[in-house]
């Protein structure tokens, strides 16, 4: 009786395994499928001439707040450290980055371009796609006001849709100084009062335009909001100039309107010469973005397939970001890719769950040594290989390979260690090539 009471008391000492909620674990498979995806779109960035850099996920709290919106702001996860000091999680990556760029600009050359890779915080509701720490991929362009960056940002995001196998995408554009233009024109002048409408209209995807409505009627008055929406509401279907030869007239509304238009345009212009798919990028003027600090060309990229998911791919120009920090007035233009979000639009129909193309096994444990051997020889020619650590039957070194997914499997009997060759069987097509010598093997391998 005392024994089972002991066992019991054990038992309720344990500690529940669990993960809290808006927060996950990635087993291998799909660890793995995320540091492709990180691999591809890291040399896109390269490819251009991005560099990477890196910074804290925990800052002073004062570095983070009022950078967001207010949303943003009750979303900080912020507390006191061991030091009695206010601290935050960053909720993204360009407000470090704006730190990082005044507290180091004597050491950095502008324009600079820099990429960063790493996991960023919100306390928002969780939901499919979307997490209350995930991954975030920036490139920003710092430094420079011309156009040509904002549509360089264009560029890199369409490469990196194409590099990552996704066809059906659309990204984007609008300006918020149109949006900021549309705004004026309707007798809202206010900074302030402007932002809170451009986070309402910002909403209208995820709402609903009654819901807009609704909202921006306790602002202005409700045939204001009506004509304000269906400006807010034109979006571009077809050719491009005969959509900007449509709106041309909005110039001649205010100087913000004229300027943020003739912007696009100017991206434009530069597009038109490459070798994009221009179907899949176009302007609609209710992208707005959230965050408070963008000023110019935005962005949001949307799957075709899957418009419920999201903008998989965001950002914009923030010219006044960097004055929280500084004197220097330093412009920017960036986005990011979620890749928490693209990870899980993605099926992936692989059962790899290893790095190792190859699994060594062996008969008995005097095989061990020649084995070892093998693999130094195959990883120093780049081939991942590990090396079963265990003597079982063959059958359930096999289903081992299997499960875990490795394409070859060299068999270690006493025959080859005699002879100082290998047995290797191809996985997928069960093919077995008997006495090859480890260079012949790597050959095959490399084919």
């Amino acid at each position: 009786m005392q024994d089972n009471q002991t066992k019991s008391n054990k038992d309720t000492n344990k500690i529940t395994p669990r993960t809290l909620s808006g927060f996950k674990d990635r087993l291998p498979k799909e660890a793995m499928a995320k540091s492709k995806l990180l691999s591809i779109v890291s040399k896109v960035f390269e490819n251009f001439g991005f560099m990477p850099i890196e910074t804290p996920h925990l800052e002073y709290a004062d570095i983070l707040i009022k950078q967001g919106s207010d949303e943003i702001q009750k979303e900080l996860y912020k507390f006191k450290d061991h030091g009695n000091r206010d601290v935050a999680l960053r909720f993204d990556q360009t407000v470090p980055l704006a730190r990082f760029i005044s507290q180091h600009r004597n050491k950095i050359d502008l324009p600079f371009k820099r990429y960063a890779i790493g996991n960023v915080f919100r306390g928002e509701r969780a939901q499919k796609g979307r997490y209350r720490e995930f991954t975030q991929c920036d490139f920003d362009f710092i430094g420079s006001s011309s156009i040509a960056c904002d549509a360089e940002i264009i560029q890199v995001i369409y490469e990196s849709m194409i590099a990552l196998g996704i066809e059906e995408f659309t990204i984007w554009l609008n300006n918020r100084k149109i949006l900021n233009g549309i705004c004026k024109y309707f007798g809202i002048l206010k900074d302030n009062d402007i932002s809170n409408i451009l986070r309402i209209i910002d909403k209208i995807e995820k709402i609903g335009e009654n819901e807009v409505i609704e909202e921006l009627s306790k602002m202005i008055d409700k045939n204001s909001v009506k004509k304000m929406l269906e400006i807010a509401s034109i979006k571009q279907n077809g050719d491009s100039t005969e959509f900007f030869n449509e709106i041309s007239y909005l110039k001649d509304w205010n100087n913000d309107l004229k300027t943020g238009i003739e912007e696009i345009e100017s991206v434009y212009e530069i597009l038109s010469n490459l070798q994009m798919d221009r179907d899949t990028y176009r302007v609609n003027f209710s992208i707005a973005r959230g965050l408070g600090y963008y000023t110019g060309v935005v962005y949001e990229t949307t799957l075709n397939t899957q418009r419920g998911l999201g903008s998989v791919c965001s950002g914009g120009r923030y010219d006044n970001l960097a004055r929280s920090f500084s004197s220097e007035n330093i412009s920017g233009v960036g986005a990011s890719i979620g890749i928490d979000r693209l990870l899980s639009s993605m099926e992936t129909n692989s059962k790899r769950q290893t790095s190792a193309r190859v699994l060594i096994i062996c008969m008995n444990k005097n095989h061990f040594s020649y084995a070892y051997k093998i693999a130094e020889t195959f990883r120093r020619s780049e081939i991942p290989t590990e090396v079963y650590p265990e003597i079982n039957k063959i059958k359930k070194q096999f289903s081992y390979a299997n499960s875990k997914g490795h394409e070859f499997v060299v068999v270690i009997g006493d025959d080859e260690l005699q002879t100082n060759e290998i047995t290797l069987k191809n996985m997928t097509s069960g093919m077995q090539m008997k006495g090859l010598s480890t260079l012949k093997a790597i050959q095959l391998l490399k084919e």
